[in-house]
């Protein structure tokens, strides 16, 4: 298959998904008294929608479409910029911060990058202000049953990969309670693209059944200092570590749709 046909195919999926988790998103707020919706922002580049809701106090889906060069210092890092640092790029980024402290704050981004080489990335998280062990299982076991549909290897290689990546090394403490991790997938085009598809509907389920086990649970002031305490380790390693948020700021992406996955408050002690 040629590039340019994997390029449409893999962008129509990204803004298919994008409609995906905003209309679940927006149900969720529907079921719980609101009518508030995404507001579309559109740029040159893609559409990034931001919601500020009852359930979701501060969410982001940005899909985008970027064509661009790397800065000499920067295209060092990517592979496939010997010869040239032209590129292009399109994904979908979430990063949902709900309202109730019960609920995780969830992170899900996949990405194709074409250079003189092409590679998937991406993968999903999910932060709690405390553990529940039960969902945690849950969250885990949903991930390890969709990647042994492709490969049994994916979810231990996977798994092991987001804890290394989303750890914060100054407070020597894990972001959340991992998920997967991946990049630079270029093993088989089609397989890769099924395993992203399916990564993405897998999210857009998850986020459904957590969202709506808790959200009118009943919370304490010191669930929402937990909370907001938790918040501020995830500011720190987005803008200290996170690889999408580096490449965004390195590539010309939208800086607003890059920094939509800060919470909308945070606390440090």
């Amino acid at each position: 298959m040629k590039i340019k046909k994997k390029q449409k195919l893999t962008k129509e999926w990204f803004i298919k998904l994008q409609n995906m988790i905003c209309n679940n998103v927006e149900q969720l707020e529907k079921e719980y008294g609101s009518n508030i919706k995404f507001k579309k922002n559109k740029w040159k580049l893609g559409e990034f929608r931001t919601i500020k809701g009852e359930v979701i106090e501060k969410g982001g889906v940005a899909f985008s479409n970027v064509v661009g060069k790397f800065s000499k210092k920067f295209s060092k890092k990517i592979p496939g910029t010997n010869t040239s640092t032209h590129f292009w790029s399109s994904g979908i980024s979430v990063v949902l911060h709900p309202k109730n402290p019960k609920i995780p704050a969830m992170h899900f981004n996949t990405r194709f990058i074409c250079t003189k080489k092409s590679w998937f990335g991406g993968g999903m998280d999910i932060t709690p202000s405390r553990i529940d062990s039960n969902e945690k299982k849950y969250f885990h076991n949903k991930l390890k049953e969709m990647c042994n549909l492709h490969n049994k290897k994916y979810y231990p290689k996977y798994k092991k990969w987001c804890d290394e990546y989303f750890y914060l090394p100054h407070r020597e403490e894990p972001r959340g309670i991992g998920g997967i991790f991946f990049d630079y997938k270029m093993d088989d085009w089609s397989e890769d693209f099924l395993f992203i598809k399916d990564l993405g509907r897998t999210f857009a389920y998850i986020v459904k059944k957590i969202v709506k086990n808790k959200m009118f649970k009943k919370w304490t002031k010191k669930e929402k200092e937990i909370q907001l305490l938790k918040r501020g380790r995830y500011v720190e390693f987005n803008l200290l570590y996170d690889r999408g948020t580096i490449f965004g700021l390195n590539s010309g992406g939208n800086p607003e749709a890059i920094l939509m996955s800060m919470p909308p408050s945070a606390k440090w002690k």
